[in-house]
């Protein structure tokens, strides 16, 4: 064989090469999900914002990234597991409080009557949390939250509650910070609930979370100085509160969005649209669809949780990404 024929296929040899190790990586990128358009195009977008050579660079600062957590990051049926912990705590404080055996929305939710609980609307669903929540030290919280975390089960699945994560959005996460982002959690949660296991299931630190905030006060108690919670509430982090408190809280316009309700609408329009004629920089909003009734749950319009509708509407116009649960994911939760 002449030198020319051994380099050519020394080249070939080479290009083959490189070619299976960018399959073999690709192939690492986000394992759970399966190939198609919605993981193109999170990579896409990914490579766009992170390579110094492209039109569309990010610097690693402004690489911020949003994610709600119910629905989103973990599950949210049959209702928020928030509203779990709150019924657990009100069966514990139930006996200084004969009256709630009579009184609505209190007797629903000591009789696990979520039907009616949700029924009663926002108003109930705040007495809930307001009679469940403050009063409270903040670290007295945390660790009811803690500790009921690990000794509660979803009723649906008889998992923990931290096992109703999302696989293939745990690796999105990882994905994400790997190259650079910084994720931010903002959710129409208890900014303290979240806060509780952020960090552990997600990687996500507490100051990293923005939810809805009770009132707090400071106090010294027996010589130590504690945060107590209030009931009354400075932000309700839901809607048009989303893009208040990512204004707050993160002081910069996200350029990833994620969530899975029209209680996310706001936020990923607020990320996602342009300021003004001038700005250009890649943005990318994604919606989570619930399709997948046989492995999770399948809802989307009218859902009493997690309805999904003027949002799932838009998302065509706005081109943000439908990830549909039952087609785009290998698995849903970890093994």
């Amino acid at each position: 064989m002449s030198i020319i024929g051994s380099g050519l296929r020394l080249v070939a040899l080479t290009l083959t090469s490189l070619l299976w190790s960018v399959t073999v990586l690709a192939g690492e990128v986000l394992p759970s999900w399966q190939d198609g358009a919605a993981k193109n195009a999170i990579v896409a977008f990914v490579n766009n914002v992170t390579r110094e050579s492209s039109d569309g660079y990010v610097p690693p600062a402004e690489r911020i990234a949003t994610f709600d957590n119910d629905g989103t990051l973990w599950a949210e049926q049959p209702v928020y597991f928030q509203a779990f912990f709150a019924m657990a705590r009100l069966r514990e404080m139930a006996p200084e409080h004969p009256e709630w055996a009579r009184e609505e929305p209190f007797k629903s939710a000591l009789a696990g009557d979520m039907k009616a609980l949700m029924a009663s609307g926002m108003e109930g669903v705040m007495k809930i949390l307001m009679a469940s929540h403050a009063g409270v030290t903040g670290d007295a919280f945390h660790s009811e939250v803690s500790d009921w975390l690990q000794a509660s089960r979803h009723p649906d699945t008889g998992r923990p509650f931290t096992q109703m994560a999302y696989q293939p959005m745990l690796e999105l996460l990882d994905y994400l910070r790997s190259n650079g982002f910084k994720v931010f959690i903002v959710s129409g949660g208890g900014i303290d609930f979240i806060r509780a296991f952020s960090e552990p299931l997600y990687g996500i630190p507490p100051e990293q979370v923005v939810g809805t905030t009770l009132e707090a006060h400071f106090e010294m108690r027996d010589g130590v100085p504690v945060i107590v919670r209030d009931a009354g509430i400075s932000l309700i982090d839901d809607k048009a509160g989303k893009p208040v408190g990512i204004y707050r809280h993160i002081g910069r316009r996200p350029i990833f969005a994620a969530g899975n309700s029209d209680g996310d609408l706001q936020m990923l329009q607020y990320t996602t649209m342009p300021r003004d004629a001038g700005d250009t920089r890649p943005r990318l909003g994604l919606i989570l669809h619930h399709t997948d009734a046989e492995r999770e749950y399948a809802y989307d319009h009218g859902s009493h949780v997690g309805g999904l509708d003027q949002a799932l509407d838009e998302a065509p116009q706005r081109g943000w990404v439908v990830v549909d649960m039952k087609k785009d994911w290998r698995r849903i939760f970890p093994e």
